[in-house]
This record gives C-alpha cells, structure tokens and sequence, in this order.
C-alpha cells in the first residue's frame, strides 16, 4: 500500500518539551510537599493530561484534581515554549521534505490544544493539515484513538500512515490503529558494563566466555598428547 501520510507526536519527538514537563512536575509536587522521582516523571511520558494528573495527585502527594492539575502543567510549558521552541533535530528539514514530496503530516498529542497550536504556529507555513490533541479524545494513548482519529482528518487508511514516536505509550496506540510505526527514542540506554574476564574469588567455576586460552599439567610419567587449537575466525562487519 502506498505511503500517504507521516503522523507525528509532539513532544519528545517533533520538539523537546518533556525537559519542560518534567521541570513542571517537580516544582508542583514540591509545592505540595511531596516526592517525585526522574523515574516517577518518565513513567507517565506520552500519558494522557488526566491521566498523569491522577498520576501526580495519588503518587505524587498534589492536592489538586487531575483537570486542574493537568492546567497548571500547560500554563508552565507554554510560558517555557515562549521564551524557546526546542525543535528535535532535523525535524523542521523532515517535514519540509515531506511537504515537498506530498505527504500529508499530522500532529498526534496528548497535549491539549492550546500548546499544539503553538507549536504548529511555529512550525514551517503549510507543515500540518491535521492535528488531533488529547482533550479532543475519549480515549488517549496507548489506545488507537488518536492515531485512527488523524489518519481520519486526512480522509487515509491507518495502513497508509507512517508515525513517529518517542515513548512506548505512543508506539503502542499507533501500532494498534495499525499504522507503520517509527520508534525514536530520545534517551539512549546505558551500556552493559564488560564482564570481568578474571575470575579470582571462585578459581572452580568455569572459565567465563571471553576467555579462549587454556594451560593444562600433562600428568607426572606421561607422554604428552599433542594438543590442537583451532583460531576462531573473526568477521569484520561493515555497515
């Protein structure tokens, strides 16, 4: 089926508000005495607004209700997004090269609209057709609402749609509305640290994988039996 359209999520992928997000929450959470990890912010990234106001008001301690709390994190973002709009890099060059080839592009958010327009107002002339904001849907990500909802305002199938996104909540919701779906996520994992090839506290275990090399004691009065090694061949891979 032929390409038509690229959906787009918002923050963390078309520009990077999660930072602003983030910074919001921790401040609200102080204001109400209480505790919020890095950890406890990056589990409700891609989250709907009312849902991470739940989040935050029972994990986090805020007395506040989820629409309230919701509209204060939006009052805190927007005032960042004025002051600079932290494009992702190369994204203003991507959907101009979408336009350019006439591929329709749709903003898919959880955020509500007064910040997507923002962001769309900010964007290239002509960058978006569609967009769809959580306070515009019953159901936010992960169900496929939102996605099935964009790739209805561009009047194409879900199967002709390409969407990008950055979290696991987003993926989920464009996969299940049966859109290709590009993961781009903004945090890199941490490197498995080597494993130590020396293994001086257990001297009985086996050998561990990395070690290739055996010295062995022919026993006393015994010929030696002639050992053969084979080198393993080692590939380089090109890429």
């Amino acid at each position: 089926m032929e390409l038509a359209a690229v959906l787009w999520d918002m923050d963390g992928t078309l520009v990077d508000t999660e930072p602003y997000w983030i910074a919001c929450e921790h401040e609200l959470v102080a204001r109400h005495g209480g505790t919020w990890s890095d950890a406890d912010a990056h589990s409700i990234v891609g989250f709907d607004l009312l849902d991470a106001g739940r989040v935050l008001r029972d994990r986090g301690g805020v007395d506040m209700e989820p629409a309230e709390i919701a509209n204060w994190l939006l009052d805190g973002v927007i005032a960042k997004v004025a002051e600079e709009l932290p494009w992702r890099p190369g994204v203003p060059e991507l959907l101009a090269e979408c336009v350019s080839a006439g591929l329709s592009c749709a903003m898919v958010t959880m955020s509500w609209r007064r910040l997507a327009d923002a962001v769309i107002g900010a964007a290239p002339a002509g960058s978006f057709v569609a967009s769809v904001t959580g306070d515009e849907v019953t159901n936010g990500k992960p169900h496929p609402e939102p996605y099935l909802a964009a790739a209805a305002a561009i009047g194409v199938d879900p199967a002709q749609c390409v969407a990008i996104e950055d979290s696991p909540t987003g993926v989920a919701s464009a996969l299940a509305a049966g859109c290709a779906t590009l993961g781009v996520p903004k945090h890199k994992p941490k490197p498995t640290p080597p494993h130590n090839t020396q293994n001086k506290t257990h001297p009985q275990n086996n050998h561990t994988p990395h070690q290739t090399n055996h010295t062995t004691k022919n026993p006393p009065n015994t010929k030696p039996k002639q050992q053969h090694t084979k080198q393993q061949k080692q590939t380089k891979k090109t890429t």
